[in-house]
């Protein structure tokens, strides 16, 4: 849910595409909740938006299958989308590239591949970004722990969409989510400056 926002400014960002005209290059989004909680706030531009986190709430020291999402200041890599649930490419001045069936994201902490991109069936474990959901319709992809990977540190840490079960928002494995209109708004005004800090309240 938006707090502060101003519609007109986020729907003029979102029919912008394909650099025809400059979006607002950001600086820092940052991402806080209280300790242990699975429910925060992301702030952005002078914008205020709810946004869901690991059900073990924010984690200075992540580890692999802890379900914490990590604390720091990261870079976000590119925009992934399935082009069969949008009708234009999401709008940004990130990277943006379409999502296949097959693909999929290494989540094994010995294979070399790990907290990379990977293409399915994989001989180790690793996590669809191709559901039946809508959690990975549209994601960021959040630069943590990737220059290189530290094996078990944590992997596939998105800004992704939130999941809704029996009308309530679901916390996630360990990302970071927004509704699915607020997570478009975010994006359309990130720029290749955008960074995002998370840390507990």
């Amino acid at each position: 849910m938006v707090t502060a926002l101003s519609r007109r400014a986020i729907l003029a960002a979102m029919l912008v595409g394909g650099g025809e005209a400059p979006l607002p290059a950001s600086s820092e989004i940052a991402v806080a909740a209280p300790t242990g909680s699975p429910f925060g706030k992301l702030s952005f531009q002078g914008q205020v938006f709810d946004c869901v986190l690991g059900r073990s709430g924010i984690l200075r020291d992540k580890h692999e299958g802890d379900g914490g999402t990590p604390s720091g200041l990261f870079v976000l890599r590119e925009i992934r989308y399935r082009a069969d649930r949008f009708t234009a490419p999401p709008a940004s001045r990130l990277p943006v590239v379409q999502t296949a069936p097959n693909d999929g994201w290494c989540d094994a902490p010995r294979d070399p591949n790990y907290n990379r991109l990977i293409t399915r069936p994989y001989p180790a474990s690793s996590e669809a970004l191709w559901r039946e959901d809508e959690a990975y319709d549209v994601l960021a992809v959040i630069g943590y722990n990737d220059a290189p990977p530290v094996p078990g540190a944590g992997s596939a840490i998105f800004l992704h969409v939130t999941r809704h079960e029996a009308g309530r928002a679901v916390p996630t494995a360990g990302c970071v989510s927004l509704p699915r209109a607020d997570l478009l708004a975010v994006l359309a005004l990130c720029g290749p400056q955008s960074s995002l800090r998370i840390g507990t309240l």
